[in-house]
């Protein structure tokens, strides 16, 4: 699968997380065969249905003021000089569980830990929820929203459960049918609350939709549509961007149809695109690519794009490796503030160092991986 390469593991089953850790020995003796991707150019791996989420080390600052936030001004932003982000933004929200932190707090004496405590483990990530159960989603939705709402922050989640997912592959699952997303959706929506968050709607739901048939595809991109509604009219102040592939995938006007489908042209249901899920294309060339797929998209001007930076910092790999390919580096810090015209944020979907099914099981926190993408 191309972008939801992040594997995760459900709050539930979050003590489980580090059961491929032998005795605090390196995940990497355990090497599973990779699950390749059926399309070359989509260089991403899968997420296990759940739920994974990100812990800060240290206790967070006072958060500014939103009235100056550049969060809520696009134009202000746009108009910023470009710069290069590496500071986390302090608006965003640092979940207090996570597989990286469960390994720092086992290891405190490790070499490494220093590295990957600081580097990795103490900025925020996205929460993934992929379990198509409707008995808990809203309570676990609500769970994060509410701790990100105590400390005035803004929690970004990745919704992951749409029938056919990763259309067979190393990331299949989600919920059974159309029907039953659809009320997954309403109860994800009932655990939003009313503050700010951002929504990462279905990594790879878009660009992957090629692989159903004419009809599957324009219900799956309706249900989409509807979704966005959904999700913005629980919160007003939720933000919902839809999948965008990567710049190495679909031409930007051929996404650009796909998505106005799906609704992400609509105010009513969208905020944009997001690109790079999971994957490593350059930042460059996702701001230049998410643009083009704005223009052509049309729709409000206040449409804009969020990219995953997690794991960019050297670009994707000559050959067009994707799992867990080495020579990488983590990227830009997660921020709101980009400084860039259009790009909304660069935010941390993929947590680093977690495998995409060759340092480990996917999903498997790989300490001596972290490493090399953090001292990189």
């Amino acid at each position: 699968m191309v972008a939801a390469a992040s594997a995760v593991v459900a709050v539930a089953t979050v003590t489980g997380a580090i059961s491929a850790l032998d005795g605090g020995r390196d995940a990497d003796a355990a090497k599973p065969a990779a699950t390749g991707s059926p399309h070359p150019d989509r260089q991403t791996a899968a997420p296990r249905p759940s739920l994974t989420v990100t812990k800060s080390l240290s206790p967070s600052p006072t958060s500014p003021s939103r009235s100056s936030s550049p969060w809520l001004s696009r134009s202000a932003a746009a108009s910023a000089p470009t710069q290069r982000s590496s500071t986390v933004s302090a608006l965003l929200y640092r979940h207090p569980d996570s597989h990286v932190l469960d390994w720092v707090r086992a290891h405190p004496a490790d070499p490494r830990t220093p590295v990957i405590a600081s580097r990795i483990a103490d900025r925020p990530a996205a929460v993934w929820l992929t379990d198509p159960s409707l008995s808990t989603i809203a309570s676990r939705v609500r769970a994060v929203t509410s701790g990100a709402a105590a400390q005035d922050r803004v929690p970004v989640l990745v919704a992951y459960a749409i029938p056919d997912r990763d259309c067979g592959g190393a990331s299949e699952g989600g919920a059974p049918d159309l029907d039953a997303y659809d009320r997954w959706i309403d109860a994800f929506a009932a655990g939003l609350g009313s503050g700010e968050v951002v929504v990462v709607l279905e990594p790879d739901s878009v660009a992957q939709a090629g692989c159903l048939s004419a009809g599957r595809r324009a219900a799956r991109l309706a249900s989409l549509a509807r979704a966005g509604r959904v999700l913005k009219a629980a919160d007003p102040k939720a933000r919902v961007y839809y999948d965008a592939g990567h710049s190495g995938w679909h031409p930007a006007g051929e996404q650009a149809a796909l998505l106005r489908q799906a609704g992400a042209a609509s105010a009513a249901s969208s905020d944009g695109i997001f690109s790079n899920v999971s994957n490593f294309r350059t930042t460059a060339d996702e701001i230049a690519y998410d643009r083009r797929v704005l223009d052509a998209l049309g729709g409000p001007a206040s449409l804009g794009a969020v990219i995953d930076t997690s794991r960019n910092g050297n670009g994707a790999p000559a050959d067009g490796a994707w799992c867990d390919p080495a020579g990488r580096r983590i990227g830009r810090a997660p921020t709101l503030s980009t400084g860039q015209a259009r790009i909304d944020a660069y935010l941390w979907v993929k947590l680093p160092g977690e495998s995409d099914g060759c340092k480990g099981a996917p999903g498997t926190f790989s300490p001596s991986y972290a490493y090399a993408l953090a001292s990189s």
